[in-house]
């Protein structure tokens, strides 16, 4: 006798319209991988390793302890853990790709590069090179503006940097930084001197000690001492600590002006006192002081 055959010989009755069976025992013997199978099972129930689940018995769950189970967890009664499976989440206020941005800058130094030195000429090939974007391209000219000065191109450096802040973008000090740089060293002080001036009534307190060391380093490189001093008093006054390359560079402009006085005051307060000295093929740390008085 087959399975469907035993169940209605043991539960048919003739007066039933309807045969509702919450469970049936069934021996081993027939094959079954359950030792209970449920014949009015839910639609939301679901089989793990065997077992027949339903999703009501997942929530509000408690372990032996009494603890609750939280709703990704749920413990059978043979032990069985299910798991919630976590969906992909989605951040809409991730920043859009800008994987892009480096083919952009390749374009922007290659159009360019191939054009004459005419300021006209730049803006206008930058104009239409920006003409379908609906934002400004400003990493794309960030990157651009770094190639620009691997390849020591400062003239372009200036027209692109110049360009950009025109439009009222990329005002951070690592713009300004650089077009100090290209300013220096194409020879152009004065436009340096505007654009640091500039700097300092509108960023006073926010000026990073590169941006000094930067100004400093253009006005050592064109022998303007006295410009040196007022840098390192506007430092001074901000309560900016120079570092040791720039520490060098005002004593220096302090003995060059004949002001030796100064000097050794500078030095006392802004010196480091320790210095890195090799010994031995080491490299070894040591007291300026010493040093000094073993000379």
């Amino acid at each position: 006798m087959d399975c469907q055959n035993l169940i209605s010989h043991h539960f048919y009755h003739p007066g039933l319209s309807q045969i509702k069976i919450a469970g049936v025992a069934l021996p081993l013997r027939y094959g079954f991988r359950s030792s209970r199978i449920s014949l009015n099972r839910k639609p939301d129930a679901f089989a793990v390793q065997g077992k027949d689940i339903s999703l009501s018995h997942v929530k509000g769950n408690h372990n032996r302890d009494g603890e609750s189970l939280s709703n990704s967890q749920a413990i059978t009664k043979k032990g069985i853990v299910l798991r919630r499976k976590k969906g992909k989440e989605r951040h809409f206020w991730q920043k859009r790709d800008s994987a892009g941005s480096g083919r952009k800058a390749h374009n922007l130094v290659r159009i360019i590069s191939d054009l004459p030195h005419e300021k006209e000429a730049v803006y206008r090939a930058l104009d239409k090179w920006t003409a379908w974007e609906v934002e400004f391209p400003l990493v794309a000219v960030v990157k651009a503006l770094k190639k620009l000065k691997s390849r020591n191109q400062w003239l372009r450096v200036i027209q692109v940097a110049k360009w950009m802040l025109g439009k009222g973008q990329g005002t951070t000090m690592a713009t300004y930084d650089t077009l100090l740089l290209a300013f220096d060293v194409d020879g152009r002080v004065d436009e340096a001197e505007s654009l640091w001036n500039m700097i300092l009534h509108t960023h006073t307190r926010s000026i990073s000690k590169r941006l000094f060391s930067r100004m400093i380093s253009l006005y050592d490189h064109h022998d303007m001492q006295d410009k040196i001093i007022e840098v390192f008093a506007d430092m001074e006054e901000l309560g900016v600590r120079p570092d040791e390359d720039t520490v060098r560079r005002i004593a220096r402009a302090f003995g060059r002006l004949g002001l030796e006085e100064k000097q050794k005051l500078f030095l006392k307060r802004y010196q480091c006192k320790w210095k890195y000295i090799h010994f031995n093929g080491e490299r070894v740390k040591v007291s300026r002081h010493t040093l000094e008085e073993d000379e």
